[in-house]
């Protein structure tokens, strides 16, 4: 049965300007990146951080995050490159999609970890910070796999089904090879980003969540949607007991998160005061100025021109005055 596909399937993921490619991948991820950034550097300085802060530690977290998620991508689908018939090379097109989120937030939060460091920033302050726009920037690269028909779900009739072109469906069973609509599991899962985004800032507002909890809350509210989109999708992937590895890794990580918001929320009832410390070139200057230093130990210079002063008009008036010594006193009466 066909049906009117309420989202289509773009007609084309590439432009190219010139030599130049230009892919809806690619422009999905960076604006995705420029969102988490300002939404960051807002709730950073709206806590009392310096602006550009954020900014600064993205340097090192976004590197890092874009080499574990697509480490993890690989690692966890080492069938899509290795082996008879693969091309090791194309492990390294990441044009072509294929970035896994649990590895993007692991690795780049040590990439965060070492630019906190370094920077002098608190770094459960600024994962909380970071929160709200790294599920915003989820929500938005979500779209890239769209432009790429990749990671649809299982075959639907509902007005809202995506459509993905035949040369898009290779992944599928014989027997969905001739469906024409899909649950279009990327945007459930982008609406779904949309929603977390704003539980964190409210619970955060209310709760006054710190020391990373609004982060903690951010991963336990995305790992239980990503559960159940994740059920939807028909793409290849690898289980662990039975379960698609994504949400075996969702739960985990769920259970993770949960004791973390747990325990330090018993510790950290309320957020953090100072979430910077100053570095060493904001420092006050210590060093005084041997001019400014009062000489206190050295001698009076004018007590010196005063002494001499007053010993050579001593001597010019012939003031010449013998002291005698002091007499001994008598002895006292003998007892």
């Amino acid at each position: 049965m066909t049906t009117l596909a309420f989202l289509p399937s773009p007609s084309q993921g590439v432009w190219h300007l010139g030599p130049l490619p230009i892919r809806g991948y690619a422009l999905c991820i960076i604006l995705g990146i420029v969102v988490a950034v300002w939404v960051g550097d807002r709730r950073w300085v709206r806590r009392g951080g310096t602006p550009g802060a954020v900014g600064d530690v993205a340097i090192w977290a976004v590197p890092f995050g874009l080499v574990g998620g697509r480490l993890y991508h690989v690692l966890t689908d080492p069938e899509l490159y290795f082996g008879a018939d693969k091309n090791p090379v194309t492990a390294l097109y990441i044009w072509r999609g294929g970035l896994g989120i649990w590895g993007a937030i692991a690795l780049g939060a040590l990439g965060a970890y070492i630019g906190c460091r370094l920077r002098g920033l608190d770094f459960r302050a600024y994962a909380d910070a970071l929160a709200p726009g790294i599920v915003l920037a989820q929500a938005i690269g979500r779209w890239g796999n769209w432009f790429n028909q990749e990671l649809y779900g299982k075959p639907t009739t509902l007005p809202w089904g995506l459509e993905i072109d035949a040369e898009h469906r290779g992944q599928l069973p014989v027997s969905m090879q001739d469906e024409q609509t899909f649950h279009p599991t990327f945007l459930y899962e982008s609406l779904w980003c949309l929603g977390v985004a704003a539980l964190v800032v409210w619970a955060e507002r209310r709760y006054r969540l710190g020391y990373g909890r609004a982060f903690a809350l951010y991963v336990m509210a995305y790992t239980v949607g990503r559960g159940w989109i994740e059920y939807l999708r028909v793409d290849t992937a690898n289980s662990f007991f039975g379960v698609r590895l994504n949400v075996f890794t969702s739960i985990v990580v769920f259970v993770f998160a949960a004791a973390y918001f747990v325990i330090v929320g018993r510790r950290h009832p309320g957020a953090e005061e100072d979430i910077e410390r100053r570095r060493d070139d904001d420092e006050p200057d210590q060093v005084v100025d041997d001019e400014a230093r009062p000489a206190a130990s050295a001698p009076d210079a004018d007590d010196d021109v005063d002494d001499d002063a007053g010993g050579e008009t001593a001597h010019a008036a012939g003031a010449d005055v013998d002291v005698p010594p002091e007499k001994p006193a008598p002895p006292g009466p003998r007892t």
